[in-house]
């Protein structure tokens, strides 16, 4: 067969398995497997386990089982639902305020955890409920908690960032630090959004200036709740950027910062610290067997010249460097909706590399779209990951079409912050050329 032929066929076939359901890991491994043995030679087998080995080396890869398990404690130790309780006080009686609480508070959660699927179901469990409750449009309320949620793929500490980096072979400190201004940016644009519609649709967001108000002295006391979220960000974070640090020490770190937090909150005992170690071993694990079978199977496809083809086919089409970024942006879009972000990451970015270094582009700038990107994947629907994630927290009578269509102005705003950091690449670049 060509190389044309090969790359048609292996794309073809991982997307006919994908669409049977069938695990990603094992498809991708099996598909390695099957191409070799096939069209390459059994000797060359060898290359899997070789690419096995590597990654099971790989140093950078320790800070992904810290991250998740210093995000499981978190979880367990009631500090967001004390965050949303601070929120509500500051906030409950601005018009818009509690929608605008909840941004805040994903934020917040993406710099201590970076775990997608615990932001949207914690807000979905403590936020949703009350907006209704008071009010507020069921469309808004889904879409500020599904795009909100999505905010730890790029604000750090983000397991997508680091699987990146080692793929990309870039600084992992540098990308993480990276994903900061373009998600608070992000965060913004949700903000501001949520204010237009409380002035333009006041029908949406409700006014609850008639509510009981707070006292300041209430308000303040709230504010302690901030000081545990706030060490822990500064630890991770600032031991990264200062250069105390390596990310994987500064994983270590926040590890540390979440147990103090689960202890002084009365949280911290053998069963929790057991269920945490076991939620980051499944997590981890499926994590590795994914990379391990993306590995594989992008080691085959370079190997049978199915990535120089698809070089060959991008360089060919003589168009402005814009419109192959674009093209890479969609083809990540699209991949975003059926597909993990691991998953994504360890099968696209060796293809995409060469592109990139062929029309001089930033591998940290092309790191952050590339996060933009999934993020947008991840809301849209109908297949978008984070839909799925509020699913199970849905009252009866709100249907997934009405989160469809809460989602899609956020999708839009997504779009935006997009076209905002490919504008002006230095918002992107700023920071991580500050580190030490």
């Amino acid at each position: 067969m060509s190389p044309t032929e090969i790359l048609i066929a292996m794309f073809g076939g991982l997307t006919l398995f994908l669409l049977f359901g069938l695990p990603v890991a094992f498809v991708l491994g099996g598909l390695s497997v099957l191409f070799t043995v096939l069209f390459w030679d059994s000797s060359a087998l060898v290359v899997l386990v070789l690419q096995m080995f590597d990654t099971m080396h790989s140093e950078a890869l320790l800070g992904i089982p810290l991250y998740i398990f210093m995000a499981l404690l978190l979880q367990r130790s009631d500090v967001i639902r004390d965050l949303y309780t601070a929120m509500e006080l500051w906030f409950g009686r601005v018009r818009g305020g509690l929608a605008i609480g909840t941004v805040v508070i994903c934020l917040v959660m993406a710099a201590m955890t970076g775990v997608v699927g615990a932001a949207v179901t914690a807000m979905g469990i403590l936020a949703l409920p009350e907006m209704l409750k008071r009010g507020y449009d069921a469309r808004l309320a889904s879409g500020t908690i599904c795009a909100a949620g999505t905010l730890g793929i790029l604000i750090p500490p983000s397991v997508l960032t680091i699987v990146y980096s080692v793929t990309a072979q870039v600084s992992i400190g540098k990308m993480l630090i990276a994903g900061i201004v373009p998600g608070i940016i992000l965060g913004l644009l949700y903000i501001g959004y949520i204010v237009l519609i409380g002035i333009f649709r006041p029908h949406m967001v409700p006014d609850r200036r008639d509510t009981p108000k707070a006292s300041w002295s209430q308000k303040f006391s709230a504010l302690k709740t901030l000081i545990l979220p706030t060490m822990i960000i500064v630890m991770v974070l600032g031991s990264i950027f200062f250069g105390v640090a390596t990310p994987t020490e500064a994983a270590a770190v926040g590890v540390l910062g979440a147990a103090l937090a689960a202890f002084l909150r009365g949280n911290l005992n053998l069963d929790m610290v057991q269920d945490c170690a076991i939620g980051t071993l499944k997590t981890t694990g499926m994590i590795l067997w994914i990379t391990l079978g993306a590995k594989a199977y992008v080691a085959i496809f370079t190997g049978l010249g199915g990535a120089d083809t698809l070089f060959q086919l991008l360089e060919g089409l003589d168009a402005n460097r814009y419109v192959v970024l674009a093209l890479m942006m969609l083809i990540l879009i699209f991949l975003g909706t059926v597909l993990d972000e691991i998953g994504i990451i360890l099968l696209t970015v060796p293809v995409f590399l060469p592109v990139i270094q062929f029309y001089g582009f930033d591998h940290i700038w092309f790191g952050v779209l590339f996060a933009l990107t999934i993020q947008m994947g991840y809301i849209s629907p109908p297949f978008g990951y984070t839909l799925f994630y509020i699913k199970g927290t849905l009252p009866k009578n709100i249907s997934m079409a009405t989160v469809y269509r809460g989602i899609l102005p956020f999708f839009f705003l997504q779009v935006t912050g997009l076209l905002i950091c490919v504008a002006f690449p230095d918002l992107v670049t700023w920071l991580p050329s500050l580190m030490r």
